[in-house]
């Protein structure tokens, strides 16, 4: 009877001894822990889907990042269109809502949930970039600052941004670095820099009545002197970013393009060769920036950037 007695009390007396552990663990919770507040949510857009017909979404810019909150739906990139997402049901009726969001390459993240729905109202739709949208909706701050490893530490709104304002400016800083061949030329007009990211402001004008296609832009640092015989040592820089880059320049015009790459010098003996070449056609142009060239580069006036209407 004493050794019930003795493992009732015992028992007890683990019991309290738990309960205020729990307790005191709930009350340390709850002192590290806050509550997300509704301006910190991004609200997530409402979307129908079926099994028989397909829902395009276009976003502004290219999509970097789609993930699906279950297999009852399936979505993609549009076949040779990098800024439209497909998306329909995988099963047919599915009950339970569902989600998906996508990451642009402007920093941009949308959100939606996904219903199914026999006929959906809206097959198509247009996307608006939050740096339109973001001042009439409840949105929080910091809905662009989403940061993509090609840009490594830049935010990749105020690139867009860096890249506009280029564009919109249309300066001409630098003389006599580019190429002419039938009726083309092809020419540097400035080169800027911007924490990590040096940005080359390109134009090309076609003087002829022929269109040129564009085939490829290859940026390239080579030695100056190479001897016969000799293997020709190169490195190709990949662009990050092109703002306004087009595949044909009409007779009679031009087209400027804006490209973002990661910051690099250029070693002593070498020299950076761009070469532009065109599609199906002999018309083949370069130009060669030196290193006193990236040292001379322009700073771009961080607030005069914020300004640009973009």
């Amino acid at each position: 009877m004493k050794q019930l007695l003795l493992i009732a009390v015992f028992t007890a007396a683990s019991i309290s001894i738990n309960a205020q552990n729990n307790l005191s663990s709930e009350n340390q919770n709850k002192g590290i822990t806050k509550e997300i507040s509704s301006d910190r949510i991004i609200p997530p857009y409402n979307l129908e889907v079926t099994f028989d017909k397909t829902v395009h979404v276009i976003f502004p810019s290219a999509v970097k990042y789609i993930d699906l909150g279950s297999p009852n739906i399936i979505a993609g990139k549009a076949e040779s269109a990098e800024n439209v997402v497909r998306i329909k049901a995988s099963v047919k009726g599915f009950e339970n809502e569902t989600n998906f969001s996508v990451i642009t390459d402007e920093g941009s993240f949308y959100s939606f949930n996904v219903k199914y729905a026999d006929e959906p109202q809206k097959l198509n739709i247009e996307m608006q970039d939050f740096i339109h949208d973001g001042a009439t909706v409840n949105r929080p701050n910091n809905s662009m600052d989403i940061y993509l490893s090609e840009l490594r530490n830049e935010s990749p709104k105020e690139v867009n941004m860096a890249m506009k304002s280029i564009y919109k400016n249309n300066k001409k800083e630098i003389k006599n670095i580019e190429s002419k061949r039938s009726g083309i030329q092809f020419l540097l007009k400035g080169i800027y820099i911007q924490n990590d990211l040096l940005y080359f402001h390109t134009e090309v004008k076609n003087s002829s009545n022929v269109p040129f296609d564009v085939d490829f832009i290859r940026w390239k640092i080579v030695d100056k002197k190479v001897a016969k015989r000799t293997a020709i040592q190169e490195t190709v820089i990949e662009p990050v970013r092109a703002s306004h880059f087009v595949t044909r320049i009409q007779g009679r015009s031009s087209e400027r393009t804006v490209f973002a790459m990661n910051k690099f010098t250029i070693p002593d003996g070498k020299r950076l060769v761009v070469e532009l070449f065109e599609k199906n056609g002999g018309r083949h142009l370069s130009f060669v920036i030196g290193n006193d060239n990236l040292t001379q580069t322009k700073e771009i006036n961080y607030l005069k950037t914020r300004q640009i209407q973009i």
